[in-house]
C-alpha cells in the first residue's frame, strides 16, 4: 500500500456534516502519523459570484484534545451568555402571511352588521 493511501485512511477517522440554514458545519476526527486524534471543525457557506457560478467559502479549525477541556469551557460559557442575555428570536412573516394577518385582522374588526344586497340597487 502507499504511503499516500495508508495516510488517507489513518487521518480520517470520522466525520459528521449539520446544515444550519444557508451554512454547513463539518466535524471530521483525524489522525496524526502519531496516531494523536484531533478534530477540524469547517463552516461552509455557498456564494454566488457576478457571473452567476457559485463557490464554497470555508473556514477551518483545528482543535487537538489536550485543548478540547478549555474549548468546551469557552463556548459553554458563550452560549450560557447568550441564552439568558439575548432577545428573544421573533419569527418574521412571510409577505404572504402578513397580507394574510391583515385582512384577518381588517375583517375581525368589522361590524357584524348585514348588508342586503337588495337594497343596494334602490
Amino acid at each position: 500500500m502507499s504511503d499516500e493511501i495508508e495516510r488517507t485512511e489513518r487521518e480520517d477517522l470520522f466525520s459528521k456534516a449539520v446544515k444550519a440554514g444557508k451554512r454547513t458545519y463539518f466535524f471530521d476526527v483525524k489522525s496524526t502519523r502519531g496516531n494523536d486524534y484531533y478534530l477540524t471543525i469547517t463552516e461552509s457557506k455557498k456564494r454566488f459570484g457576478s457571473d452567476g457560478k457559485f463557490t464554497y467559502e470555508k473556514h477551518k479549525i483545528f482543535l487537538y484534545k489536550e485543548d478540547f477541556e478549555k474549548f468546551m469551557e469557552g463556548l459553554n460559557e458563550s452560549i450560557e451568555v447568550i441564552k439568558e442575555n439575548a432577545p428573544p428570536i421573533v419569527e418574521r412573516e412571510s409577505y404572504f402571511d402578513r397580507d394574510a394577518s391583515y385582512s384577518d385582522k381588517e375583517s375581525s374588526s368589522t361590524t357584524n352588521d348585514t348588508v342586503n344586497f337588495d337594497d343596494l340597487g334602490k
